[in-house]
């Protein structure tokens, strides 16, 4: 395209998008629930306002809030984990500094189910490890998940014990630098250690204490990595470990996580939104188009280029909350890619619009397409963001912006978010980029950049008088205690085949391949998602074959293991 033609098409295209996007605004669409990537703190304090407003107003119909936790991306905080009655919480005393005892102490919040344990069988110990969440959201799997299960079938003792920092945990009175000093892997796998080498269970008269009585220790995602850590740090007292969608592979830029997504979503699905992105981004640097291509998904008040098309990916963390048990699982990955493949005038491409509505047809540099998907997308953000950040009575700058250094500033205990991204840019990294090729297919922007990601971590965490976060994250940390190869006997990988952080377990592509062995098992679920492994029913046999199978394996190595143990 060149000259008076140029201008032209592009008038005309902008004349289109204008018209067509009144059609869209009527419609209906799936809300958008995220916690990913750059924009995951802005959704936090989204959340955050939607609270404030919904308890000033309580008669008012509720908002659709969002959960705060980093693994189910579909569950609405209205409806927070109930724990049974029968679990009451409990503490632990733990140092803050387990090298320097005289920093002080805090108590540890953990939970107990003794339903199936025998008095006077000597356990064993079946220990959930909480991860970067409340504890609380934990609970479901100690009351039917596996460690229910595994409690059940050895006749033992079933634990859920919270991360240090996160849930009731909490060691220090804020958040800042300073005080984040002691969040970190060396002292999270002593808290662990600790706990186990010393605790004492109400009600139950005999030493449970390990190396005792055997103790397995389970985790899922990050706190399967910290699962396996603990079986190579402490093998005197973790006798096995099950490492459940464990990313035991620390890396700076996570592009591969995308990757999967994009291989094993729905075909039609994935080229929508590689073609949606690929588009926006040759519109975007169109000078007269740019305002019109954000006004299209009711961001045309976003300064920056990069945060707005940080919106336009969040939809895809979605994935991630997929599970095989639609009461815990999420279905708005299906629904956002019905909602882009969602016709309109009997068409699904402007190609095939009916005879008087070619003129919305333009053709970009690179062989890129306008389709009625691009006019879903902006629907599906329009309806499922913006209009929460408008109900919030909050401006788009305000919501999804990420330039403004003061509004990540504030350290009081609520801001949560700020656990796991401190953790993220000190040692454990997966920034969330474009591929670091460029002809390489994609479904995000080639605007998501290392900087872009990382910038929080800067504008987050000044430095303090005591500690300075770093300019990227310590990964070798974490890598040095074994990375994709990091294995012993009674070290179970158990990973999800379409889990998007498979790349950043042992089953990656990058990893050498293992036998499966009762000693060291290595298994992965087909068409498994993140940790798919963790919840379950409470009759086993009602749940899918696949999940049956894995629940079945797991219970049978725990029980080979035990075999082995030895006072």
């Amino acid at each position: 395209m060149g000259g008076a033609t140029t201008m032209k098409s592009l008038a005309s295209f902008a004349s289109s998008f204008a018209l067509i996007s009144c059609v869209f605004a009527v419609a209906n669409a799936a809300n958008s629930k995220l916690r990913f990537g750059p924009q995951s703190i802005n959704l936090w304090r989204l959340d955050a306002r939607e609270r404030v407003l919904l308890a000033a107003h309580p008669a008012v119909s509720p908002l659709v809030l969002q959960d705060t936790s980093n693994i189910d991306l579909s569950a609405s905080p209205t409806a927070s984990s109930q724990k049974p009655v029968e679990f009451p919480e409990r503490y632990f005393i733990q140092p803050i500094d387990h090298h320097n005892h005289t920093a002080g102490t805090f108590g540890q919040r953990y939970w107990v189910n003794t339903r199936h344990y025998i008095s006077g069988s000597s356990g064993p110990v079946i220990v959930l490890d909480g991860g970067e969440t409340s504890g609380e959201e934990r609970i479901p799997f100690l009351d039917t998940g596996i460690i229910d299960m595994l409690a059940k079938a050895t006749g033992g003792v079933g634990v859920v014990l919270e991360h240090r920092y996160y849930g009731k945990s909490i060691p220090v009175s804020d958040f800042s630098t300073d005080n984040l000093r002691w969040l970190n892997n060396d002292q999270a796998t002593a808290d662990s250690a600790n706990f186990m080498a010393n605790v004492k269970f109400y009600g139950i008269d005999e030493d449970l204490t390990a190396p005792n009585v055997p103790w397995i220790y389970y985790g899922g995602s990050y706190a399967g990595a910290r699962s396996a850590h603990m079986k190579i740090l402490y093998p005197e007292l973790v006798f096995g470990a099950v490492a459940s969608s464990a990313v035991t592979h620390a890396t700076l830029s996570n592009w591969e996580y995308y990757e999967v997504i994009r291989q094993a979503a729905d075909p039609n699905c994935t080229a929508h939104i590689e073609n949606t992105v690929k588009t926006l981004d040759v519109l975007l640097e169109i000078p007269y188009l740019n305002p019109y291509v954000k006004a299209l998904f009711g961001l045309q008040d976003l300064k920056h280029d990069d945060d707005f098309m940080s919106v336009i990916e969040t939809p895809l963390g979605n994935w991630q909350a997929k599970n095989w048990d639609p009461a815990v699982g999420s279905q708005k990955f299906d629904e956002f890619c019905e909602t882009l493949n969602k016709p309109i005038f009997g068409a699904t491409d402007i190609s095939a619009l009916p005879v008087g509505h070619e003129d919305r047809l333009l053709s970009l540099p690179g062989g890129h397409r306008i389709d009625f998907s691009i006019l879903n997308y902006a629907q599906y953000i329009r309806e499922g963001l913006v209009k929460r950040c408008l109900n919030a009575d909050m401006t788009v700058e305000e919501c999804f912006g990420t330039y403004n250094d003061t509004v990540f500033m504030e350290t009081a205990i609520n801001q949560d978010w700020r656990l796991w991204t401190f953790q993220v840019c000190t040692e454990w990294g997966y920034f969330f980029t474009a591929p670091p090729d460029p002809e390489y297919p994609r479904i995000v922007s080639k605007l998501m950049t290392m900087d872009y990601a990382s910038k929080i971590c800067q504008q987050a965490f000044p430095p303090g008088k005591y500690f300075v976060v770093p300019p990227l994250p310590n990964i070798t940390a974490v890598n040095a205690l074994g990375d994709f190869a990091i294995a012993t006997d009674r070290l179970a990988f158990i990973d999800g085949d379409v889990d998007p952080w498979k790349p950043c377990t042992p089953h990656s592509t990058h990893a050498d391949d293992r036998e499966d062995t009762i000693l060291r098992p290595f298994k992965l679920i087909p068409g498994g998602v993140h940790h798919y492994d963790e919840n379950g029913l409470r009759n086993i046999t009602d749940e899918p074959l696949e999940i049956q199978k894995i629940h079945y394996e797991i219970i049978n190595f725990v029980l080979e293991w035990l075999e082995d143990f030895e006072v």
